[in-house]
């Protein structure tokens, strides 16, 4: 089971709080959730690693991250605004590893609530 920790102000909005439920998901590796949540011409630029196109593509990437899930999540912060939202923390998982974490999310519109372009940053620290 994951253990979640989120600041107290990362729920102000509909989209803070919807940010906040896409990291919970991808730490607990829910890829109905993440797949539901992105449009069908998503773009993931994992930066440093690899840029995916696409929904099914997006899927597939979750499917094979899934096997992993994180021991604990950690939300640092979300911000809001418009179309775009950002997020950043850290995971630890199960060996002991740990990761710091910042995803910067581009909305379909200013009112909708699936992803369209999201830029991931992630070291391990």
């Amino acid at each position: 089971m994951t253990k979640i920790i989120s600041s107290p102000n990362c729920g102000n909005s509909p989209k803070m709080e919807f940010i906040k439920q896409f990291n919970i998901a991808f730490a607990k590796g829910n890829v109905a959730f993440l797949s539901e949540s992105v449009t069908d011409d998503i773009t993931w630029n994992m930066i440093g690693d690899k840029k995916i196109e696409g929904k099914a593509n997006f899927t597939k990437a979750v499917e094979e991250m899934q096997f992993v899930k994180a021991s604990e999540l950690i939300i640092d912060q979300i911000l809001s605004h418009g179309r775009e939202g950002a997020a950043n923390g850290i995971m630890k998982m199960p060996d002991g590893r740990q990761y710091a974490f910042s995803d910067f999310y581009v909305f379909q519109g200013a009112k909708a609530s699936k992803i369209k372009r999201m830029s991931s940053y992630c070291i391990e620290i």
